[in-house]
Parts: C-alpha cells; structure tokens; sequence
C-alpha cells in the first residue's frame, strides 16, 4: 500500500508547514474524530450534536470565524526534495503536505472531520455523491468473484448498482434477502467468499427499519464488513455506535438541506479510508469521484443546525403521520406504535431527535398517488413533487415510478413497495397548523371526488 495514504487525515489547518506529527494515532493511522476535541469529549459520544460541538474548530487563514475555502487544485513546495517524500509516503496532509487536491484537499478533509464526528467512526472521506460513496466501498471491500448480502428493500440506483453493474463490470454478486429476516441473512452469508453485508439503516421508501447491533453482530461472526446506508436517518441513527464497520451517506439529503448540492460520504475505520487512497489499489483514488472545495466548504457551514433541523423534520412527520392515521388513511411512519420496526427504532435511535423526517401514504394505485400529489401541490400547496429528501419544503414522489424505478415489478413487490405509495419528506417551512390545514384541504378535495375513501 502506498505510504502517502497510512497517514492522510491527521490534518490539523494550523496554516503552517507541522514538523511533528502528534495528530497521528500510535499505529500511524489518522484519528479523525477524537484528536483535536476537547477535555472530557469522549463522554459526550452517546449524542452526535454534542460530538460535533467538541470537535476543533476550524478558524479562517486571517482569524475568521469561518474557515478559508482551499480552492487550489495543485500545490507548491519549497524544495525539490519535498515532492519526492510526498510521493513515496514520507509527508502528507498530517503534517500540511499536499500534492494535488484530487487526493486530499484542506477543506475537504475539515468536512470529514465534522463527518466521522457525526457518525463517531475513526475517518470520513467526502465524495462527488452519494452514489461514488456506495459503489467506492463496495469496490473497495469486494474483488472480482467477491459477493454481498444485502437488503432486498434499497434505492433503486443502489439497487440497480448491485443487480447490474457489479457483476457485469467487476464479477461481483449480490444475494438480496429480508433484512428482518435475521436466519436468512445467516444463511445467504457465503463464508470465505462474502466480503459485505449492506443495508440502509431506515429503507427507501419503505421505512423499514434494520436492527444494526444484531445484523453486526451475525455478519461479524462470519467475518463479514457491514455497510450501512444512514442517509435517511442522520443524528436519528448512529449505525457505527451500534456495531456497523462502515456508514455511508448521501450528503444532499438532510445534511445539506438546501437541495443545491450533490455529495456523499464514507464514514468507517482509518485503515479502510486509507485503503480507499492507495496511490495503487485505492477505489477513491483512481476513480476519482472528488468534491470540490467550494462545496465542501458550504456543507461545513450546514452541518453544526442539522441537528436543530432533524428535530423538527422529525416533529412534524410524527405530527401529520399521528393526524392523518387518525383520518383513515393508510400511513407508514415508524414513529407510530402500530408500525412493525418501532420499538426496535425506539431502542436504537438517539435521544431527543425523533423518528426520521419521512413518511408515507399507500394510496394502493399509481393512479390515486398521482391525484393525491397534484393536488397537494397544485390546489393546496403542500409541497413540490420531486424527488430527494431533507429540503425545508414538503418533497413527495411515487416511488414505483421515480426513485424505485430501477428495480422490476416483482422486485418492487419483494420489497414491499406498493404502486400507489407515495413518500413525503416533510418539511419545517412555515407553521405546523398551516401545513396540516393545506394537507387537510387537498384530501377533502379527493374525497369530494371519490377518489379517496377515509376508513373513519
């Protein structure tokens, strides 16, 4: 392995060329979440805003309170010499030494930082999306002839990752299962051949909710990595506390908030993350998915209110969901004490921060979750038909027919995906009692109609 990687993110951005190198763990990896936090910090892990809080943090070039964005592609040295020790691993980013910002970037790895804090793993590396994210770990962890066990109820483009691409571009097989159902996760493991066992921690779009400590611990009996998918639930969830060797995130979602931004992140282990930018061998290396300076930057700045945000996407999706139960519609929400996942969600999920932001109607047709939409839209105002999630605006979507598409009629069925399900990510803007008043009135109007018919 190449030895610029062993050492990558132990940057401190004091602004100076470091002589030492005491942001280095003893065995030479990089401890990303712990160094630099202050006395006492390590008691403050059981909640990931007070985690975030204790991390360093990172002043501008002149005193600001914000930091400097590090837009330079390439990087000087003083010395000729210089460039060779970086190239043969000698210095690196731990001790400010950077090449070129396809490999490791200031501002990136400052966003890493708050990423592997929030997620209480050893290192964080961010991508381009969230997408470069999964596929990177999956390539990094699985060789050719290599197979994964995964949850039959997963995001279509992750679906169709694992059902097309890899084993046509890399040999690499996927065995999808019932993530409840813990024998058969036991039984698909293939060992000496099973490298992953992946699944979202709360499903999209069914809401299904992974018990993390107990797959951890079957896939870790049988020495399998476990990769966990905790976009829908970030500060809800904290999947590496509960046993996962890895979290990966779509960052556009919740933690950037502002639906303007595509990234990801791989949150797991030093020696993984280091693994992953070998200068030979290393997935986020030589294929390059990079995150721009500017944009890392940006998310920065976001991720200290995600907390605040969560709370209240959370809030209100418990609110309506409770509401519109009440109604008689048929809602799915793992914040209600009817839904299969909630007391093991209640048991897992961190204090004060709810039950995750998204919800969702069955409207059992395509084409009454159409009505429903528009007319949450265009008559009442709700929301905004689009699809992606964390926006501060209400964003629904048929999920059979966008963001599920991917998969076939019959997979869709396994995963319990109905055609007229419709997801909600519920959003903060405005009050409480207006929102519930335009949701009110567009379901009137449906009922009106007769294409809706309410059970109470």
């Amino acid at each position: 392995m190449a030895g610029m990687a062993n050492q990558a993110f132990g940057y401190t951005g004091n602004g100076r060329k470091r002589q030492g190198s005491d942001d280095i763990g003893g065995d030479g990896d990089m401890i990303v979440a712990k160094k630099g936090m202050g006395q006492g910090a390590a008691a403050c892990w059981d909640d990931p805003a007070a985690a975030l809080a204790a991390a360093r943090h990172e002043f501008g070039e002149h005193g600001g309170v914000n930091m400097s964005i590090e837009a330079s592609a390439t990087f000087t040295v003083m010395e000729p010499e210089t460039m060779r020790r970086m190239f043969a691993g000698e210095l690196g980013p731990d001790r400010d030494f950077f090449i070129y910002s396809r490999h490791f970037n200031p501002t990136v790895l400052n966003l890493g930082r708050q990423m592997a804090c929030l997620e209480g793993t050893e290192a964080a590396y961010c991508t381009a999306s969230g997408m470069s994210a999964i596929s990177s770990v999956l390539m990094q962890i699985c060789s050719s002839g290599g197979h994964v066990v995964a949850s039959q109820a997963l995001y279509g483009g992750t679906h169709a990752l694992l059902t097309h691409f890899l084993p046509r571009a890399c040999n690499i097989t996927t065995s999808f299962v019932d993530i409840r159902d813990h024998v058969a996760v036991r039984e698909a493991i293939v060992e000496g051949r099973t490298k992953a066992l992946y699944f979202e921690a709360m499903s999209n779009p069914t809401l299904t909710v992974a018990d993390v400590p107990e797959l951890s611990r079957i896939a870790h009996e049988k020495g399998v990595t476990v990769v966990v998918d905790n976009t829908f639930a970030p500060m809800v969830l904290s999947p590496a506390r509960l046993g996962a060797d890895v979290v990966v995130h779509s960052i556009s979602k919740f933690i950037s908030g502002g639906a303007d931004i595509i990234a990801g992140a791989v949150c797991g282990p030093a020696s993984l993350v280091n693994s992953m930018m070998d200068l030979h061998q290393g997935t986020l290396m030589l294929l390059g998915p990079t995150m721009n300076a500017k944009v890392a930057f940006e998310l920065s700045e976001r991720i200290p209110h995600l907390g605040l945000r969560m709370k209240e996407h959370c809030s209100r999706a418990l609110t309506f969901a409770t509401r519109l139960k009440k109604m008689g519609l048929k809602v799915i929400y793992p914040g209600l004490e009817d839904h299969p996942d909630h007391a093991l969600l209640k048991s897992m999920a961190n204090k004060n921060y709810g039950y995750g932001g998204l919800m969702c109607v069955d409207m059992e047709t395509e084409e009454r979750a159409n009505r429903f939409m528009n007319h949450l839209q265009n008559y009442s105002q709700f929301g905004f038909m689009a699809v992606s999630l964390g926006y501060y605006e209400t964003l629904m979507s048929c999920s059979g027919s966008s963001t599920s598409s991917e998969m076939s009629h019959e997979e869709q069925v396994l995963a319990g995906i109905s055609p007229g399900l419709v997801r909600l990510s519920v959003g903060y803007i405005g009050t409480l009692e207006q929102r519930w008043s335009q949701l009110e009135k567009a379901i009137s109007r449906m009922v009106q109609e007769g294409g809706m018919l309410l059970k109470n």
